[in-house]
């Protein structure tokens, strides 16, 4: 499903804009981050996305204040903040383990902050309310963490984050804690929270699933760098990587061969077929080793003389997964996966059956054999 965020109001939309420029940190011989530099729009809904230890908790933590770079500029509202405290930046964070004081109540836990700012009881209290309403939780003030579910505990951190209306809303793998159905449930949540709120949120997550599910726009790390930005349709269907492509979605890797290139397409020969297909990374050239990129529902299974089909080959295995059928085809010595999306026993297609695979228009892209 595609997200359309909505507008943010007008007084909000000039507040919460963060410009990172050329951010390095090492830690040892380990260079953390290598040149960073990204722009995130008031009110945009931000995912930092990669594997663990490609720098995205470091480039959070810098935003916050908690990692002091060791080059390049943080700004906040056009303003640099690189070396200002983290108490000073007007920024609420949710950790991944809460960080919730055991021995306070969860109203005193949601009204921290506000008392660190000196802010009168009487107001504290309102706020606090204000803030746990919006998270579902009326009511649990006079409860302490220890009394919560884990849905709960991480509502407790994000009416924490918000009471004190910061002009950034960072999180670090909030949901890593909770069990499968209570992930999609809480994502949602956070979502329109900050849809509601219209605060510029900078997400951390290694789960391509729930940065897709979340964000206006992800940035893909590795090793310190950004390797592509851009709407989870983007990366999903655009890669510029074959990082990209592997990390972002289920995907079907073919090895080919460049044979002529024409502005943004690339004809390729590929499993004994010439394939014209979109690319838009590092430049191609005739003759250079690539990778064809599939996805598994852009391969559709067709009668065997099917003349759509551009592909011949042989179911080897089937998997029933209610909604949908996933199939091996073996291909020449390539095996690809296909997605039929499911309606019917009828529908059904047996292992060791001769078929044919019919790709979508712009069902696929071109990408280097070996990433920069």
């Amino acid at each position: 499903m595609t997200r359309v965020a909505a507008p943010a109001p007008a007084a909000a939309r000039a507040r919460g804009t963060v410009a990172l420029t050329g951010l390095v940190k090492r830690y040892g011989a380990t260079l953390a981050l290598d040149g960073v530099s990204l722009t995130i729009a008031p009110g945009e809904f931000f995912t930092l996305l990669g594997p663990s230890g490609c720098g995205k908790t470091t480039t959070l933590r810098s935003v916050a204040g908690f990692v002091a770079p060791d080059a390049g500029e943080v700004a906040i509202d056009g303003v640099t903040v690189t070396r200002v405290p983290p108490h000073r930046r007007q920024v609420g964070m949710v950790f991944q383990h809460y960080a919730l004081f055991p021995h306070r109540t969860v109203a005193q836990n949601v009204g921290f902050g506000l008392r660190m700012q000196r802010v009168d009881r009487a107001e504290i209290e309102r706020k606090v309310k204000e803030a746990l309403a919006l998270v579902h939780l009326p009511g649990h003030g006079g409860r302490y963490p220890g009394q919560l579910s884990g849905g709960e505990q991480q509502r407790v951190a994000l009416a924490r984050a918000i009471v004190i209306r910061p002009r950034l809303l960072l999180f670090d793998e909030p949901l890593s804690n909770l069990d499968a159905r209570l992930r999609v449930q809480m994502r949602d949540e956070i979502r329109d929270l900050q849809q509601r709120l219209a605060i510029t949120t900078i997400y951390v997550t290694h789960d391509q699933e729930e940065a897709m599910a979340v964000s206006d726009r992800i940035v893909v790390m590795s090793a310190g760098r950004i390797v592509q930005v851009g709407s989870a349709e983007d990366l999903y269907h655009r890669p510029r990587t074959r990082f990209v492509a592997e990390f972002i979605g289920r995907v079907n890797l073919i090895a080919a061969r460049v044979t002529d290139v024409e502005g943004d397409r690339v004809a390729l020969d590929a499993l004994g077929r010439r394939f014209v297909v979109h690319h838009d990374g590092a430049p191609l050239h005739a003759g250079d080793a690539a990778c064809l990129v599939l996805r598994p529902e852009a391969l559709e299974i067709v009668r065997a003389d099917d003349p759509r089909a551009a592909l011949q080959g042989v179911v080897t295995a089937r998997a029933f997964l209610g909604e949908k059928v996933e199939y091996r085809v073996a291909c020449g010595e390539a095996s690809l996966q296909a997605i039929r999306y499911n309606s019917g026993p009828a529908d059904l297609v047996p292992p060791g059956l001769a078929i044919g695979l019919a790709v979508a228009a712009d069902g696929a892209v071109a990408v280097p054999e070996r990433d920069a």
